[in-house]
């Protein structure tokens, strides 16, 4: 690494790019560099820039939370205050607003109670749930609760639709901590994420939660994804054969409809908390 990737020598004079060309030129190379970002010297020479010229326009926008900077590895990304302004353009809804007319209709429809789940990180989040007239127990509880991915239908509906890699990577963190709650073991895991891709919904009964049922779809982003996932919490005796294929059904249209409106610079897709939190004055 060249001194240039942390302090350059004093800035030469530059072809004639206004400011903002030059900003928009360094977004741009980020975008393209992926979620690994680059280094100082890497974009400067993308974008046609010299390194003090680049290094000034990066530290300002790392200090508007516009670019992230990873100080070990001395590298550049795209910051989650980029993807605030882009949620603001084009669907101005997250994925609360999106979700919010599909759970009511499932419980008018229902009457059972319907929960909206994200992935964050080895978990997913409850960020949402509409309400049926029986009492429900589920993992997750009211909003703002948290399950481990592959506990719960909702859970390994997203769990099952996670590439392969992540979902081994899941599997690895998950188990022992699923292993203090519950007998389930990795054979069970693997053949439930199986037979949920097969399905495409999860309707394991594992019996956890005395007398109580529940089925799960998964939201698929852009690429196929799992980023959040609906699921009916109910009785084992209303969850089955016949009604339960219906519900799948219901499920699935409604999640289908949710991801053709997914906005991939939802903060909410990115950090579960967003959802919940109140917007600033």
């Amino acid at each position: 690494m060249g001194a240039s990737d942390v302090e350059g020598p004093s800035e030469p004079k530059s072809p004639e790019r206004s400011g903002p060309a030059r900003i928009a030129g360094l977004l741009r190379h980020l975008g393209e560099a992926g979620p690994g970002g680059a280094r100082l010297s890497a974009l400067a020479a993308a974008a046609g820039l010299p390194a003090p010229t680049a290094l000034r326009l990066l530290r300002a926008l790392v200090a508007e939370e516009l670019v992230d900077l990873d100080p070990a590895a001395k590298t550049y990304r795209l910051g989650l205050g980029l993807f605030r302004l882009a949620a603001k353009a084009g669907n101005p809804l997250g994925l609360r607003d999106l979700a919010r007319p599909a759970l009511l209709r499932l419980t008018g429809a229902l009457g059972e109670t319907v929960f909206l789940l994200v992935r964050s990180g080895y978990d997913a989040v409850c960020i949402d749930r509409t309400a049926g007239p029986l009492p429900i127990r589920s993992f997750t509880g009211d909003i703002g609760g948290r399950v481990m991915l592959g506990l719960g239908q909702g859970a390994m509906a997203i769990l099952a639709h996670l590439p392969a890699d992540e979902q081994e990577a899941v599997i690895r963190y998950n188990l022992p901590r699923i292993r203090e709650v519950t007998s389930l073991d990795e054979a069970f895991l693997h053949t439930e994420i199986a037979r949920t891709r097969a399905l495409g919904y999860c309707a394991a009964a594992s019996g956890l939660i005395p007398g109580m049922a529940g089925l799960g779809v998964p939201i698929l982003d852009a690429e196929g994804r799992a980023v959040a996932a609906l699921s009916v919490g109910s009785t084992v005796d209303r969850l089955a054969g016949e009604r339960r294929d219906a519900i799948a059904g219901m499920l699935r249209r409604e999640a289908a409809g949710i991801a053709a409106r997914l906005n991939p610079f939802d903060e909410t897709l990115r950090r579960a908390g967003a959802a919940m939190e109140r917007p600033s004055p």
